[in-house]
């Protein structure tokens, strides 16, 4: 029998081995952020185990973040990095249990489909080949990596760029969400199809600005939440700084530079088994024109998207009570604007499941295509009517 190894030395690799010795009990542990204590993101490559019944055993997965994640989870197994299906799964309160057979001696496993660095770097790069992005530097994560724009726009448009809507869609600022950067994929692909009547429509009246991956750092490192410097970039929006919260620092001033009409801040969730958005009714600044561009552009959704809903989700915040560190509350807050987390799950969507794959990369890109809609649906209503002067 060939021996049995794992490995995660690339992109995003995750994993403690406690046991290799039977393949019936290969015991693992899931590794932690590298300076933070979130545990939950794993992803590593098994070899040497073709035909064999494997018993995987994930012995610390009730101690994890967020242990009621693993109910209803089912892991996902890849043999060629592009093509992931979910494997028989089940939690007994503090043990994740994965069996499966492989058909070859390499398999990969992941918490969910990853999105790796240089796909990253291969979305900007086509992005830009397309006449309406501009390409725009911010600044370098702790790492060095780059903190990268997209300002999308039709420059010819009648339309006057002052007068065009900011539109700002980031993404991934918990890296292990890998759903999120899938999401911008199939938002890009949309908005940049010059056949697509919506996107001509919104390329006319707004400017775009899109951050693809806001914590490239913590994505190549295999983190969950948090970036280089263990910080939890979604709570980081009200004090962020250079040697700490890099990321948070350029994009913030950026939008200061630019202004926000909308914001929507993609993410995934790791227990509701369900796409949804939080907004912004526990800020002391929302108001009842906030309320209804929020109603309008959920009920847009609704029509989209069969896989949006808004039955699940967090429940809604008292007034006065959300937490400004966080983007959403923040620029909302700050900007007087509409704003969203969009959360998709790890799991399945349980409205339209899937049995062989659940929630997937693909059907993350669909729903991140279809949100052009209910953008559409509010974009000329985005401002506050102008006080009439006197």
């Amino acid at each position: 029998m060939p021996q049995l190894s794992i490995s995660t030395s690339f992109d995003a690799g995750a994993i403690e081995v406690v046991s290799l010795d039977d393949p019936n009990d290969i015991q693992l542990n899931i590794r932690p952020d590298n300076a933070a204590a979130f545990a939950q993101w794993f992803h590593f490559r098994l070899q040497g185990a073709a035909g064999l019944p494997l018993t995987l055993r994930f012995l610390n997965a009730g101690q994890c973040a967020f242990p009621k994640g693993w109910i209803g989870y089912r892991v996902l197994a890849s043999h060629d990095r592009q093509h992931w299906v979910r494997v028989d799964t089940s939690f007994d309160g503090q043990v994740l249990t994965a069996r499966l057979a492989p058909d070859t001696h390499s398999v990969y496993f992941a918490y969910f489909e990853p999105y790796s660095y240089e796909r990253h770097l291969d979305l900007i790069g086509s992005a830009g080949q397309s006449d309406p992005v501009q390409v725009q530097h911010l600044g370098a994560t702790l790492d060095g990596r780059d903190m990268t724009l997209l300002r999308i726009t039709d420059a010819a448009s009648a339309v006057a760029a002052a007068d065009k809507r900011k539109v700002w869609l980031i993404a991934r600022q918990h890296s292990g969400e890998t759903m999120a950067e899938w999401f911008v994929e199939g938002f890009l692909e949309r908005l940049l199809d010059g056949d697509d009547p919506v996107a001509r429509v919104l390329l006319a009246r707004c400017i775009f600005y899109v951050v693809p991956n806001m914590n490239p750092d913590g994505a190549v490192r295999g983190n969950l939440r948090t970036n280089a410097a263990g910080a939890n970039l979604n709570r980081e929006w009200q004090a962020p700084s250079l040697d700490r919260s890099p990321e948070v620092w350029l994009v913030r001033q950026a939008m200061q530079q630019t202004g926000v009409d909308l914001c929507l801040d993609a993410h995934g969730d790791e227990s509701l088994p369900y796409n949804f958005v939080a907004g912004t009714e526990g800020n002391p600044g929302y108001t009842p024109r906030v309320a209804a561009l929020e109603a309008t552009f959920k009920a847009a959704w609704l029509a989209a998207s069969p896989d949006f809903q808004t039955a699940q989700g967090y429940g809604r915040a008292a007034p006065g009570s959300a937490n400004l560190t966080l983007a959403t509350n923040w620029v909302g807050q700050t900007f007087d604007c509409l704003a969203f987390t969009i959360e998709m799950p790890f799991k399945d969507n349980a409205d339209l499941p899937d049995e062989l794959t659940g929630w997937s990369g693909e059907r993350s890109k669909k729903l991140g295509a279809s949100v052009l809609q209910p953008v559409l649906a509010v974009v000329d209503s985005l401002r506050p009517a102008a006080s009439p002067a006197g």
